[in-house]
């Protein structure tokens, strides 16, 4: 246990990215492109698919799921994180920053099981398609995406509540743009072996499980589509597939790197750089590659922007 000494801390600053002082403008317009592009992507599929009757089935249903979730997810510290970087106020209340927390692996969490639910859509479609009308329902789409978010939502309850009873009587730097896990616990005075493991708990079996189903379903999937006697079919489907297997390959990838150690005391400089990634780079081009890239979609979101101009004429 560490020594306290007679000061509680009540406010945490985010360091964020203060290396190079200079940088700090050009920062902020990479990461407003990014936000503004992903916000506005996103509730244009949102809208696409809730205003094209034909798009109104169990993958696009997933999908707008996902961009409304996306939404949110990079809400929960783009904005705050830009405006540290223009006002220079990087501070956060201690609640503010337990809130934070909660949010950002709620949603994290969230984006898991939505990934396992939408690879098991695909799976059911590409593997069993004279089944998958009367297997995949809207009621049971449905059903699944409200798993996803319920298990999303409640599964880093614990955790939070737990980081909540810590003690924290200084340093006050969280070397990180956003309230993670491991920056938040090295602040603390007090024994965190019991925070720990309950996250710990919480990261490796969400993580894990949710990334070997989805590689899973991958997996059966190329293996139906390498038996495609049709190399126009076979070249179609696989690209769609392989699109989508590289943007889960590098969020996992980045994720359980920093998510899935031994403890939570392990740190490396590196990890705010690989945090951009799963938090900003993944997002971005979600969109594109679920959505943009299918012919479908894309005359759809054209049909849908012309009468939104329409509209606004």
């Amino acid at each position: 246990m560490r020594r306290r000494n007679n000061s509680t801390v009540t406010e945490f600053i985010l360091v964020g990215f203060t290396a190079i002082p200079q940088l700090q403008f050009v920062l902020f317009i990479l990461f407003l492109t990014i936000y503004i592009f992903t916000i506005t992507t996103n509730v244009i599929i949102i809208g696409t698919v809730r205003a094209e009757r034909h798009l109104h089935k169990p993958m696009y249903f997933f999908i707008s799921n996902f961009s409304f979730l996306e939404i949110w997810y990079t809400t929960t510290f783009i904005p705050k994180m830009m405006a540290g970087l223009v006002t220079g106020n990087k501070t956060i209340s201690v609640h503010g920053c337990i809130i934070q927390f909660y949010f950002i692996f709620a949603f994290g969490a969230t984006v898991n099981f939505l990934l396992a639910v939408m690879s098991y859509d695909r799976y059911l479609a590409i593997c069993h398609p004279l089944h998958y009308t009367t297997i995949m329902t809207s009621k049971v789409s449905g059903y699944l995406a409200l798993f996803a978010w319920t298990a999303g939502l409640f599964a880093p309850l614990m955790p939070a509540v737990w980081i909540s009873t810590l003690y924290f009587c200084g340093p006050q730097n969280i070397d990180h743009f956003f309230c993670d896990f491991a920056p938040l616990l090295n602040l603390s005075c007090t024994d965190t072996s019991l925070v720990e493991v309950t996250f710990f708990t919480f990261a490796w079996s969400i993580i894990l499980c949710c990334f070997f189903f989805t590689m899973v379903s991958y997996i059966h999937i190329i293996s139906t589509v390498l038996r495609i006697q049709f190399p126009f079919g076979r070249q179609k489907t696989f690209s769609t597939c392989s699109s989508h297997l590289a943007v889960v390959s590098i969020y996992y990838g980045t994720v359980i790197f920093i998510y899935v150690r031994p403890t939570a005391r392990t740190t490396f400089h590196l990890d705010k750089v690989v945090s951009i990634f799963y938090s900003m780079v993944t997002p971005l081009f979600n969109p594109i590659v679920y959505s943009l890239r299918n012919q479908e979609v894309k005359k759809a979101v054209q049909k849908f922007c012309i009468s939104i101009k329409d509209l606004v004429k």
